[in-house]
């Protein structure tokens, strides 16, 4: 029996660099510093929470738009944190992580024809979510040169049209780890102030910012808030990965139309995980302490990597360190990244696969999100190069 034939709706998509380098680095035996998750536990205090959850009956299906407590407990944590309020029944919802946040805003906004501005490189879910809202990808590629990457914002109005829906802006930026800062957000704020267009602000990685830097959240701006949905991940900042919690906030009538999709995509979220993360939020160490957490595995692996071949590129956020390889090999960055995994034992991603239409820069992506030995043993194999 044949099947009938079948026109994707994704025709570009395969199977992700993340899972292709991460087969290829458990094929070969080496270090997984490409895909970014932990390779250590969380708190078991969180753990205990959760089997209390269960314990007491925390089972059945959450609120559509996520307990109660754990919305109030985000507001009540941007409010102090960004210095904006938002009403924890209107302007919260609970995603099942950050990517289903982000795919349900643009569903929900973005219509056929509309263009969506795009900054590359930029994290891999973004276009095929504005693909199948049959929105149209205007990237618009970072600045790079010597001192790293950067937005150049000039660029992104020029990108600016009557067909203009979205601007999709990541900060703490996966891969580059560069952040925006109050500068950024106000040239943001002049290219859409007076205009329809909306942003989405993934910042996944708000509590990974180092030497002192704010996050330049994009609720901390009057202009932007008005406009954003602004997207947060627990999995990142507890550990949890494996979880997929998350949360969004944006304006009332955004938000209105967000849960709409978000009702029929997902429905509700883990119901014992919120009621778990709500208690944790209760203290709020674990989250102010990230920044000296990784910041410390961020200067170990920079420190490691000091005296090799690779040319360190900034790191001002995230849990990734990109590096310049053209002292090493003259290959693309897939290549390089193979040859580093197969040869040297040690897995990273390459930058141009953040691209829409690659770039050969000669960077590649490490994850210092990992037990210190871990880097140890990895920044004993790069010490060959």
């Amino acid at each position: 029996m044949s099947l009938p034939s079948l026109v994707s709706r994704l025709p570009q998509v395969g199977t992700t660099v993340f899972t292709q380098m991460s087969q290829l680095a458990l094929e070969h035996d080496a270090v997984n510093l490409g895909q970014g998750f932990p390779d250590f536990a969380c708190d078991p205090k969180l753990v205990d929470l959760v089997a209390e959850a269960m314990r007491a009956g925390h089972n059945q299906y959450a609120p559509m738009t996520g307990m109660p407590v754990l919305r109030q407990a985000i507001a009540a944590k941007i409010e102090a944190t960004y210095g904006h309020r938002y009403d924890a029944n209107t302007e919260i919802t609970v995603t099942v992580g950050a990517s289903q946040a982000i795919h349900t805003a643009i569903l929900a906004v973005v219509h056929p024809g509309d263009e969506v501005i795009v900054i590359e490189p930029a994290y891999d879910c973004y276009a095929p979510a504005i693909a199948l809202a049959g929105g149209v990808v205007v990237p618009v590629a970072m600045r790079f040169d010597e001192a790293g990457f950067s937005v150049p914002w000039d660029a992104v109005g020029a990108a600016v049209t009557p067909r203009t829906r979205m601007i999709v802006v990541n900060t703490p930026h996966n891969p580059t780890g560069t952040i925006l800062r109050q500068a950024d957000l106000d040239a943001l704020a002049a290219i859409v102030d007076g205009t329809p267009i909306l942003v989405l602000s993934d910042e996944v990685y708000e509590h990974m910012v180092y030497d002192g830097e704010p996050h330049a959240s994009v609720s901390r701006h009057p202009v932007l808030a008005e406009r954003a949905f602004v997207v947060s991940s627990f999995g990142k900042a507890f550990h949890v990965t494996g979880w997929k919690i998350g949360h969004v906030a944006a304006p009332a009538a955004l938000m209105t139309e967000f849960r709409k999709v978000h009702q029929y995509n997902v429905f509700c979220v883990t119901a014992p995980m919120q009621h778990a993360i709500a208690a944790y939020l209760e203290d709020p160490a674990p989250w102010r302490d990230l920044p000296a957490f990784y910041q410390a595995k961020r200067d170990l692996f920079r420190a490691g990597l000091a005296g090799s071949r690779f040319t360190l590129l900034p790191s001002d956020g995230t849990y990734f360190q990109c590096v310049r390889y053209d002292a090493v090999s003259d290959q693309s960055e897939a290549d390089f990244a193979r040859w580093l995994t197969t040869e040297i034992k040690v897995a990273a991603i390459p930058v141009s696969a953040f691209y829409g239409q690659p770039k050969q820069l000669r960077v590649v992506r490490f994850c210092f999100a990992k037990k210190d030995e871990t880097l140890q043993l990895a920044l004993s194999r790069l010490g060959r190069l």
